[in-house]
């Protein structure tokens, strides 16, 4: 799936990419993002598209129950995004593009998982297809955005780390999806040369505990034991 990326881009490349509307701001960098935190996301409301600011992890308009019993939401598989309860209403009105400069996928390790590093062939950002929702809460009558990341099979190259991969938009998809004109025919796994990967520090296994630049250089492999050095 998709449960840790990282967003660290400039202003410039965002309106480059998506052009997006309004005046210039900073935007934080962050290096491990988990699920139910707040993150960047792309969306046309009507007025042209904007950042906004959105709980990473979906919840329908609909929910009538706190937002402690939501389920787990923050990823939306390709294949039933548009008929599973949870995600259709907004696959049919309320499309996102999350913005990433990179995700990890873990790997069996000794002395406990390995994580992996995975970002854009070119280094340039990715952009995550993703579905956005407004809901009230019923308690506090606080209104919230929330979005998902859907995602699909794994490609060949990305198929010994995980079985399934973060749905990447082409440039000539962006507008289709925003518009919520195309359909489950983009949600495809990302060709073979579009990612790049490297193995990173073990700090990344703490979410909310480290978020620097570090947590995404590349780091040196220990043998495992018995091996042949």
């Amino acid at each position: 799936m998709c449960g840790r990326f990282t967003q660290s881009y400039t202003w410039d490349e965002i309106h480059a990419l998506f052009e997006v509307a309004g005046a210039a701001r900073n935007l934080r960098p962050r290096y491990n993002i988990a699920p139910t935190t707040e993150v960047d996301a792309v969306v046309d409301r009507g007025q042209g598209r904007e950042v906004a600011s959105m709980r990473w992890g979906l919840v329908p308009a609909w929910w009538k129950k706190g937002l402690k019993e939501v389920p787990a939401t923050f990823n939306a598989r390709a294949e039933t995004v548009a008929s599973k309860p949870m995600f259709r209403d907004a696959f049919r009105r309320r499309r996102c593009i999350v913005p990433a400069s990179g995700f990890f996928e873990w790997t069996d390790a000794a002395g406990g998982k390995q994580p992996h590093f995975f970002s854009a062939a070119d280094g340039g950002v990715l952009a995550f297809a993703g579905l956005w929702d407004r809901w009230t809460d019923p308690a506090s009558g606080d209104e919230l955005l929330s979005c998902t990341v859907i995602v699909s099979g794994a490609n060949g190259w990305m198929a010994p780390y995980h079985d399934r991969m973060p749905v990447l938009l082409g440039a000539a998809d962006v507008a289709g999806w925003l518009s919520v004109e195309a359909g489950p025919e983009v949600l495809r796994p990302a060709a073979e040369a579009a990612l790049r990967e490297w193995p990173v520090s073990k700090r990344v296994n703490r979410p909310g505990a480290d978020d620097d630049p570090a947590l995404v250089e590349p780091v040196d492999l220990e043998p495992e034991a018995g091996a042949l050095l």
